[in-house]
């Protein structure tokens, strides 16, 4: 991918948000797979401000983790409102994947958590230009 390494970032999250959106469309909506391309976008957000700030990427998924390499990198801080969204994404990077559980998003899960990863898009791209 051509351009700056936090924008081949964004552009990889662009895709879970549309593949999200997608499926929020469709007649029946997996649940599982809407948060599942929620928490990656995020992911996916996060990395590439650490990619805009540092240059480097931490190869976890882990969104708090992440969201703590990133408090050291920004002076205005991490509002709570970031925190509290990464606390409801972080759950759908490996449970969801999985049949383990008798446990399967519902429909307002789906909608929390697009919520979620749109105020964490909105809020890198306060601190960066997405394009």
């Amino acid at each position: 991918m051509s351009g700056k390494p936090h924008q081949s970032w964004v552009r990889k999250a662009e895709s879970d948000l549309l593949a999200a959106d997608n499926n929020l469309a469709s007649e029946r909506i997996p649940f599982d797979a809407v948060c599942f391309h929620c928490q990656q976008g995020a992911e996916k957000y996060l990395k590439g401000l650490l990619a805009y700030f540092k240059g480097e990427v931490l190869r976890i998924h882990d969104l708090l983790a992440l969201l703590e390499s990133i408090k050291q990198l920004v002076t205005t801080g991490v509002p709570d409102a970031i925190r509290d969204a990464c606390i409801i994404l972080n759950p759908y990077a490996i449970e969801v994947r999985y049949p383990d559980d008798d446990w399967s998003p519902t429909a307002d899960d789906a909608q929390e958590a697009r919520t979620a990863v749109e105020s964490i898009r909105t809020w890198v791209e306060s601190l960066v230009h997405l394009e």
